[in-house]
């Protein structure tokens, strides 16, 4: 399936803190197609939580922002080229992804989670799925964990370059369910009386963290002092309950700060413990 890609660049001019002189503006992507995490506006260009975390993290660093819109399946390809210095896509840190990219700490928890069209029976187990489609966004977890299961559950995978595409899939019929993301199945069905957020895989908690390339390990502890930063002043819990609709408890990646820099257990993970200058 084509979609249309966002053409849009956000450029931030950064208030607060003297730009840095000399220093070009920041550059990183998201899925324009992601919300509540990234999605037009209808002033234009892309709104969503990924764009007020990261035009922060760009004001307290003292740079501007540039924020490229394209689909995710060629977001990483995009950044190991050295087009962007870091994502501002949500992304699921998986070991695979880790051995390959730096990512920082999580800022939010995301689960594996299914939507599917109202009137359907509630999943309860995997068993429900057994020999139905499945839709996907390409290049994503969900994408390999329908690859990953679909001999065992007889699971046939529909791909598509957009969340939304992958939803509107699963409304219209095409698709059995829609597997993506806790936060967006949420917000898809808060906003669409078609679609039902329902099955939560379970034990699939996951950080959704930052990637760089493996050259980039002290803008990745930059960038991590920075949200640790966030998360202390409570700045990270107010955009998710902003985006999200619900306030965060003190369980939650937005509150949590990890040890060291990058997720904990995950390649690229580095113990040194943090003290960041919060201003």
């Amino acid at each position: 399936m084509r979609r249309l890609l966002a053409a849009a660049l956000i450029s931030a001019a950064v208030a607060g803190p003297a730009l840095a002189q000399g220093q070009p503006p920041l550059r990183c992507a998201v899925d324009g197609t992601f919300a509540p995490h990234a999605f037009p506006s209808l002033q234009g260009g892309v709104q969503g939580f990924q764009i007020d975390l990261f035009r922060e993290v760009a004001r307290r660093m003292g740079r501007e922002i540039v924020i490229d819109s394209a689909a995710f399946s060629g977001l990483i390809p995009a950044l190991n080229a050295g087009r962007y210095d870091f994502l501002c896509a949500p992304t699921t840190v998986t070991r695979e992804r880790a051995e390959a990219l730096l990512f920082t700490e999580g800022y939010i928890w995301t689960e594996l989670q299914f939507g599917i069209r109202r009137g359907t029976p509630p999943i309860r187990s995997e068993e429900d799925l057994r020999g139905k489609t499945i839709s996907v966004n390409k290049g994503t977890p969900y994408e390999q964990w329908v690859t990953t299961n679909a001999q065992r559950l007889n699971l046939t995978l529909m791909a598509f370059d957009s969340q939304a595409d992958a939803a509107q899939a699963v409304i219209q019929g095409r698709a059995y369910a829609n597997l993506s993301g806790n936060t967006v199945v949420r917000y898809s069905a808060s906003r669409t009386p078609q679609y039902v957020a329902d099955f939560v895989l379970p034990g699939s908690r996951l950080h959704w963290g930052t990637p760089f390339r493996r050259d980039s390990g002290a803008m990745r502890n930059q960038v991590e002092d920075i949200l640790t930063c966030m998360k202390r002043d409570g700045t990270v819990a107010r955009l998710s309950e902003r985006w999200f609709g619900n306030a965060p408890g003190p369980d939650q990646a937005e509150r949590i700060e990890f040890p060291g820099y990058g997720p904990p257990d995950m390649p690229g993970f580095d113990p040194t413990p943090q003290n960041p200058t919060c201003s």
